[in-house]
């Protein structure tokens, strides 16, 4: 029997890991952004010195990667296992990455989700007694999404409202079994939800009703209210997204006035040129790389809930008319165990 399950989705840690080191690495037009200054690596050149933008993300997960080593005092070598996800087909981007480093992988994919996922499994897996460390990455870059998901970006395509900016940028966080804070004290794994959006330039819409789902039942596992959190952030719901999000929780009575997007923090909307804000794998795990683990280090915050958002659709699937399937995965970081 089970003594670490709270309700149907959620597992709280009994000895909740340590973020011991953490880094993010971002493109030129994400460091232009209001977020600049709590980014570990801006790079002026979005190929990052590669010969194609795939490339370009493989060497932004090893530059994140070894900066969150150095600030833990760790060497790759020290790593029980690595969990890493970005959006290419078949997660090229991270297994490229990681590749050389002789260390057990699990290549996830939960789409713009998969920075919360990586950091959900690998903090149950030293929280089992699997291991003293772990790394949790994923990236995204503009150039690779558009190619893969839209039009290579010679086509000049005119972008709808609705669309969001896929961040070049990536995040690593290292979890040690024991150690100082912040820390990791619960998971809350999220369902599919589908509402039959089929606008693939509308990923926000399409994802807040599961952001909404998860929410609400990290909510009602843990018996907590959204004041107990200091800062409830969704991944990459943008604009558009994050309207709905709130509407749904002012439908139930509750106003969050401690909620924030990642999609909406990394750019300046007005000045920027992003239509609803931001999106991709790299965009939640930079600005929880950068702004938000900083911000709990500084004493800004106490108690964090990060949810990591994902449209599960691929061309193929969006060619053949199928509606988005869509996932969140919450994860609660405080600054006390």
């Amino acid at each position: 029997m089970t003594t670490k399950k709270l309700g149907r989705q959620t597992v709280a840690f009994a000895s909740p890991p340590s973020i011991a080191g953490f880094a993010s690495v971002v493109g030129k037009k994400e460091g232009d952004g209001p977020l600049a200054a709590s980014f570990d690596h801006v790079e002026q050149d979005d190929s990052f010195g590669e010969k194609t933008w795939e490339k370009a993300e493989s060497a932004m997960q090893r530059l994140a990667l070894s900066a969150a080593l150095d600030k833990a005092k760790q060497s790759a070598s020290a790593m029980d296992y690595i969990f890493a996800g970005d959006l290419l087909n078949q997660c090229i981007g991270s297994g490229f990455a990681v590749r050389g480093q002789d260390v057990p992988f699990y290549g996830l994919y939960g789409a713009c989700s998969t920075m919360a996922e990586s950091l959900s499994l690998a903090a149950m897996m030293l929280d089992g007694g699997f291991g003293e460390w772990a790394a949790a990455m994923t990236s995204s870059h503009f150039c690779s999404a558009e190619r893969q998901y839209r039009t290579p970006l010679e086509y000049g395509g005119q972008r709808t409202p609705t669309a969001q900016w896929t961040v070049t940028g990536a995040g690593a966080v290292i979890l040690a079994r024991a150690g100082d804070g912040p820390y990791v004290t619960h998971a809350t794994t999220g369902k599919i939800v589908d509402k039959g959006i089929k606008d693939a330039n509308n990923m926000g819409g399409a994802m807040a009703p599961a952001a909404y789902a998860t929410i609400k039942a990290h909510l009602e596992d843990t018996r907590r209210k959204p004041s107990f959190y200091d800062l409830i952030v969704t991944g990459d719901l943008g604009k558009l997204g994050s309207e709905i999000v709130r509407d749904f929780f002012h439908r139930d009575g509750m106003d969050l006035k401690n909620y924030g997007d990642c999609g909406l923090l990394i750019y300046d909307l007005e000045g920027q040129d992003v239509h609803c804000g931001g999106s991709g794998c790299g965009c939640s795990a930079a600005v929880l790389a950068g702004y938000l683990l900083n911000g709990l280090r500084a004493g800004r915050w106490k108690n964090l809930l990060f949810c990591g958002t994902g449209a599960l659709l691929s061309p193929t699937s969006v060619q053949q008319g199928e509606s988005i399937p869509c996932i969140c995965h919450a994860v609660a970081i405080s600054a006390q165990k």
